[in-house]
This record gives structure tokens, sequence and C-alpha cells, in this order.
């Protein structure tokens, strides 16, 4: 298996040779050349959430250097619960927080940072990570890597713009973990990250690679929590269902319409943005307009450049083929707080920011068919929102209790990528 950049001027590569490259040396992103079916009859033989990513996965590592390391790499990457909560018959809730961050990007960041570790030792060769966060990417990708050998990181975050517990997570790790509050948005954060990469001389000198949703690495393992949910809902119900995910950046979402195309038994997917509009925009207009991003009370979606539309671009190349494919819907901030206290009031059921958002396009979609929702994290990170909804106190899970009282320290920056070396 070989994969390609998106902007087609680069050479194909393997997945451990795209992994520590993170970006295509022409700026684009890595996609797979072709996607491999997958045997319901193989996925129906696993017995855990490892064996399955195992089996999803390994037909992209085919010929590559991790392959026979592959199974071993699942085991201990993806060693936390993944629980479906569900409302009722036909309406679930994928909980993708029991790791060790509390949220669906230990998923992607642990599995990256093991396969990295793993080729640095092969190769002995060191690597600098930067990665840019709006809330909960920096936070898995310091877990994941901290105190991993020849690895060195550097966590990029917007000051001010992400929640107090999100922060805790960002700058209690010290050792080969480095975090940098930018004085800007997210967005800024984001372009800091590509420029260091477009600098040449600057990423041979430092060995920079990446840890964002841009990396193959961590987009890969995304796309097993969707076979799980629609696996276990057509097991369920006998149907295929509507998968709905919060989305940002649009890695989530990405994984999602990859595993569609391998043959995951899911009906359609829909997404739920907040009030950055970019996808529905386009959608609605024809024209793809990058913007600003506003701070809303889901933060870890305010993005208005989302990188991975790239990918979803290349997937679906023209806009009538991306508007067959592709829905997006915005939840105002407003409407975030009134869906916390439904979901609470109708179900005894706690959700954050983010997850509220997919709850209430469910809602507006009122679908006939059954239909998941991606809870993205947990919703103890965000207690200052949730908490006076509901009018309780929400138990913080043992593992984000442990970071939340631990020690932290962080530099504060200009938006200018050349400070952070």
């Amino acid at each position: 298996m070989r994969f390609i950049s998106t902007r087609g001027n680069a050479p194909a590569v393997t997945a451990s040779e795209a992994i520590l490259q993170g970006l295509a040396p022409d700026g684009g992103l890595y996609v797979p050349e072709e996607f491999p079916q997958i045997s319901m009859r193989t996925l129906d033989q696993t017995s855990s959430y490892p064996e399955l990513a195992y089996e999803v996965m390994a037909p992209f590592f085919i010929g590559d250097v991790l392959e026979n390391q592959l199974a071993e790499i699942c085991m201990e990457a993806f060693d936390f619960p993944v629980e479906m909560h569900w409302h009722s018959e036909r309406e679930a809730v994928l909980e993708l927080f029991w790791g060790p961050t509390a949220a669906f990007k230990d998923f992607g960041a642990r599995f990256l940072a093991i396969c990295m570790e793993r080729l640095l030792k092969l190769q002995s060769r060191k690597l600098t990570i930067l990665v840019a966060t709006s809330g909960d990417t920096g936070g898995a990708v310091a877990a994941a890597f901290h105190g991993r050998e020849g690895i060195s990181v550097k966590v990029i975050f917007p000051k001010g713009r992400v929640s107090a517990r999100q922060e805790k997570q960002l700058v209690c790790w010290g050792g080969n973990v480095e975090a940098y509050a930018v004085d800007g948005m997210f967005d800024d954060c984001q372009r800091m990250v590509k420029a260091a990469f477009m600098d040449s001389a600057l990423s041979a000198r430092e060995g920079l690679s990446s840890a964002n949703s841009i990396n193959l690495g961590r987009l890969l393992p995304q796309m097993v929590y969707s076979f799980h949910a629609s696996l276990r809902m057509l097991e369920a119900t006998g149907e295929q269902p509507l998968v709905i995910i919060p989305s940002g950046n649009v890695g989530n979402c990405c994984g999602a319409y990859w595993a569609k195309a391998m043959g995951a038994p899911i009906k359609r997917i829909a997404l739920a943005v907040n009030a950055n509009r970019t996808i529905p925009d386009y959608l609605e207009s024809g024209v793809y307009g990058k913007r600003q991003s506003i701070a809303t009370l889901a933060n870890a979606m305010d993005v208005g450049d989302p990188s991975n539309m790239e990918r979803l671009f290349h997937l679906f190349p023209d806009h009538s083929c991306f508007k067959a494919n592709v829905s997006a819907q915005s939840i105002d901030d407003a409407t975030i707080k009134t869906t916390i206290d439904r979901v609470y009031r109708q179900y005894g059921y706690v959700v954050c920011p983010h997850t509220a958002t997919g709850e209430r396009l469910r809602e507006l979609l009122s679908p006939q068919e059954p239909s998941v929702v991606y809870a993205t994290a947990h919703p103890a990170k965000f207690d200052t929102i949730v908490e006076p909804i509901i009018g309780r106190v929400v138990e913080i899970p043992e593992p984000l209790a442990h970071l939340l009282d631990m020690p932290g320290s962080y530099r504060s920056i200009e938006p200018d990528h050349r400070l952070l070396f």
C-alpha cells in the first residue's frame, strides 16, 4: 500500500514514511492510493477493540516496516474502554473519552506516538513534533509522547481560548514536552506549524514532524471506531446507521468517510459544526472561503480553515460530488446550552459542548434510521459550562483528575514560528 499527496506533486510513500514526514514535500496531505475493501466476515470474528483496529488498519501496512508489529502496537495503543451509551434502542452515543486525557484524540495520538518511537529506534533518528491545538489535541499528544525516546514535543495553543482544565493538560508535562501560549487564535497556531514545515532549512535542522490530524498516523485509527460503532448498531438493529460527528479540523469525519469507503456499514454521515460555518457555507454557495475562527463554547471545534478539508476535497473533488456526500449544520452557543440541558433532562445523560452539537443535529434531522453521535470529550473537561446548566457536579475520571493535580508551565509568544526554536 502506498500513499500519495493530495496535491499530486510528491512521490508515493509507505505508511511509515508518511507518518514520519507528517506533511508531504509539496505541502499536501497523504491519502491512500486506493481504499481496500474489508470483509465483514473477518471483522465479525474479532473479539476486542485492538483486534478490530488491527484488521481495519492491516491493509494499509502491507509491505511496511511496521507490518509485523502492528498487532502489538494496537494492543498497546488501545488499552482503554470504547463504550456505547444507548438513549434508546435506535439512538446511541459513542463515548470516545475514556482514554488518558478524556478525549477522542487519545486514539490517534497514542497510535502515532508508538509508531513513531518504534520507527525512530529502527533508524537511529530523532524528531521534533509540532502540534497546534484548539483544546484536546495538545493534551492527548503530550500524554502520548511524554517520555518517549528520540522525540521532543512543542505544544502550541491559543492563549485564553481553551478551558482551564484543557490548559492544565497542555502545560503539566515538562521533560520532552514544551508548551507555548500564542497571542492569537487556533488558526494562528496552525499557520505557525505550516510555516515551520515549509521552512525547509528549519525543518531539516530540527527534524520536524506533525502530530495534528494532518498526520496519517492520527487519521488511520480514527477509521476504526467508525467500524466499531456502525457494526454495533447494525448488530443491534439490523440497519446501517446515520453517524453524526462534531467537527472542527475535520479529521474525525474524514476517518469516517474513509471507513465508509472501505465498506463500514454506515448509511450516511452528518457533520455538526459550531458558529464556524466554513463547511455549511461552502455547501450552500459552492465557493470555499477560509476565514478567521470564532470563539465558541465548543472551543475544540473553533476552526475557520480546517486542515483536513484538503483530504475531503480529494475524496469528493467537485461541489456537486461533495454536496452529494457531505452534510453539515451550524449550532450556535445558545443552542449548545439548551441541548446540554435537554439531553440531561430527557435521558439523565451529561454531554460536553461539542457532543451537544451532535445531539442537536440528531434532534434537527429526526432520523428514521438508527443514529450514533460521537461523544468527543468527557463533560468534566468543561465543568464551568456544563455544571451550571445541569445543576450538579460532574465526576472527574481518574486519569483526568491525576493530570489536574500536576503543576504546569508554559511560554507566552507572538504568532511567529521562529519563536519556537
